[in-house]
């Protein structure tokens, strides 16, 4: 049994999608990414605070602390893939 961890992810995932688009004002088409990003990260944010023993803030046996931070960790990987990735051009002429 894998446990209420990728349920609680997927919350913690979509919520600092959330905050993330509410600060920046957009998402510029990428929230789909953003928030597999975020849960994913937040999953692995879990795994990784279990390991360390990160005990700041928790829900039962998932660490929300860690959890949170890794969550931001990856939007900021799609944020900056996004950034340097290539831009689409306006097409010129007819």
């Amino acid at each position: 049994m894998i446990g209420p961890a990728p349920v609680l992810a997927l919350l913690v995932g979509v919520f600092h999608a959330a905050l993330y688009v509410l600060i920046r004002g957009t998402a510029g088409g990428q929230l789909p990414l953003l928030v597999i990003a975020a849960f994913l990260g937040a999953w692995a944010g879990d795994e990784v605070g279990t390991r360390l023993g990160l005990d700041l803030f928790r829900i039962g046996d998932f660490r929300l602390f860690a959890a949170s931070l890794m969550a931001w960790v990856g939007i900021g990987v799609v944020a900056i893939v996004a950034i340097l990735g290539p831009t689409r051009r306006p097409k010129v002429g007819p």
